[in-house]
């Protein structure tokens, strides 16, 4: 993926550069947000990293300019400012995903990945399968080996979620803005609650799991052993 970085902290900007190079992605750098906004005019781009307190243009402008002119790449805002308030401020200006400073590097990684593979509802997939576990969206069923599987609405959406991000890292904030709607960590267990039902209801009885816990990180889902 081409991502844009509009980050005036040149310690910060050039790690996430880095890190986003070695990791596959190429990267470029706005110092400011006239120039980000003027890069992300092009269209070039497929992800943006926009930090909410910038020189000149501020980051929720940079954004909402953006929007306004037809420009819909999603955008992840990166900013010290962590209050729901702030979250919600940078939600509706038009940012996809908010993360507070300081951050994990894996989970920006794993944040801009995520927002990459974000496509529109029309170009949606109707039916995701790992392994020989099927869940159809359309039907709402789920299928293990041919065999039908039960789930609740949130454990559909949350096998939902995973399988739409198979093979990758899902961190317990990612979860919690995509499946739950949350903008803050409500410091309960009901992620670890969830996903132990789902993996007896998906995982119990079968020869390999397919419902991974990676420790200090979060979730996988994939075909094959941990």
């Amino acid at each position: 993926m081409r991502v844009l970085i509009v980050e005036d902290d040149r310690e910060i900007a050039h790690f996430v550069q880095r890190g986003l190079k070695e990791s596959g992605h190429s990267a470029e750098v706005a110092s400011n947000g006239d120039t980000g906004l003027e890069m992300g005019l092009s269209g070039v781009f497929d992800v943006l990293i926009v930090d909410r307190m910038l020189p000149g243009r501020d980051g929720l402008s940079v954004i909402q300019t953006l929007r306004a002119a037809g420009i819909r790449v999603p955008v992840l805002i990166l900013s010290a400012l962590g209050e729901v308030d702030d979250r919600v401020k940078g939600l509706k200006a038009g940012g996809d995903d908010y993360l507070t400073k300081p951050f994990a590097l894996t989970e920006l990684l794993a944040r801009i990945e995520a927002l990459g593979r974000r496509v529109s509802p029309d170009e949606a997939a109707t039916r995701y399968t790992v392994g020989d576990l099927v869940l159809d969206r359309l039907t709402h069923k789920v299928m293990r080996a041919g065999e039908p599987i039960a789930l609740q609405p949130r454990e559909f959406r949350l096998l939902e979620y995973l399988m739409r991000n198979a093979g990758q890292v899902v961190t317990r904030t990612m979860l919690l803005e995509n499946v739950w709607d949350y903008h803050f960590d409500p410091q309960t267990n009901v992620i670890d609650v969830h996903v132990s039902r789902l993996r007896g209801k998906i995982d119990k009885g079968f020869a390999r799991p397919l419902l991974h816990t990676v420790r200090g990180a979060g979730y996988m889902i994939r075909d094959g052993a941990a």
